[in-house]
């Protein structure tokens, strides 16, 4: 018996309904309670740093570097992963060297990619039929040596994280500030960007590249509404992460609807609480 053969019978000893029992639901939760943790953390860094379009351009990039995939013959989740990488850091470097805004460089990136990736579909248009599970994501059939490598990353972006947390929300915050501390912005900046472009390919086999960018943002910025410092925000962020994420597979299994979009649902369902929360608060205070 090997490791992760213990780990579904130990699982599944303790879940009450035999359906959720099946070993691919549990890889499922597995895979998707890793990703969703992990993008309710980074997505914190993604709200401060006011990244929300640079994630979406990197999701989107996707689109080309499955497309390149596809048509080299190349395992598409491998020049997703690179293609996504190579934009992030070429955004970063061109920001930093140029007069222009970020906005402005990040739509200049974002529709050449797209335009790219369009001209090899309609060229090869056999290819458009092999989009669609990247498109919406299909954490269900997440494979073992696929959920090893979602751990690994897990856990290397989780040290990157706690060891920098302070320092990389500093840098969001007010950048030539930090510089004038000697905290090196530079690299923190392309560290940052580099994790960032390899957690949204990862994250893709989960929700799909339209909805990537949601489960960024919307656990995050349902922390800030209702976090009290900025300790409480990343465990705010984690914890409605790793909910959305289970509570979206159970409902998508329960209703038979995509994961994905069950899961940004109930990520939306959360913001909408907090909103609903924070307003009860302050008309108690009035």
């Amino acid at each position: 018996m090997d490791l992760y053969d213990l780990i579904y019978r130990l699982v599944a000893s303790v879940l009450p309904y035999q359906w959720a029992q099946s070993t691919f639901i549990i890889r499922a939760a597995m895979g998707l309670s890793l990703l969703t943790v992990l993008c309710g953390a980074m997505g914190i860094m993604v709200v401060n740093f006011r990244m929300a379009f640079f994630s979406d351009t990197i999701s989107h990039s996707a689109f080309t570097g499955i497309a390149l995939g596809l048509l080299l013959g190349i395992d598409p989740w491998l020049t997703l992963v690179v293609f996504g990488l190579f934009i992030g850091l070429g955004i970063i470097r061109v920001k930093r060297h140029t007069e222009l805004s970020t906005d402005t460089v990040i739509g200049v990136f974002f529709s050449t990619v797209i335009a790219i990736g369009i001209a090899i579909i309609s060229a090869r248009r056999g290819l458009s039929r092999d989009l669609q599970s990247y498109l919406f994501g299909d954490i269900l059939t997440i494979t073992e040596p696929e959920l090893t490598a979602m751990i690994i990353l897990f856990v290397l972006s989780i040290a990157y994280i706690w060891l920098t947390y302070n320092r990389l929300l500093f840098v969001g915050l007010h950048e030539n500030l930090a510089a004038s501390k000697d905290i090196n912005t530079t690299f923190y900046e392309y560290s940052f960007a580099a994790l960032l472009a390899i957690v949204v390919a990862f994250s893709i086999r989960a929700v799909g590249l339209l909805l990537v960018t949601a489960l960024l943002i919307l656990p995050a910025a349902s922390a800030r509404i209702l976090a009290r410092n900025s300790g409480m925000l990343l465990w705010w962020a984690v914890v409605l992460g790793a909910l959305s994420g289970l509570m979206g597979l159970a409902i998508s299994l329960a209703v038979d609807i995509a994961t994905g979009a069950a899961v940004i649902l109930v990520a939306s369902a959360f913001f909408l609480l907090a909103n609903l929360w924070r307003l009860l608060i302050r008309n108690r205070a009035a």
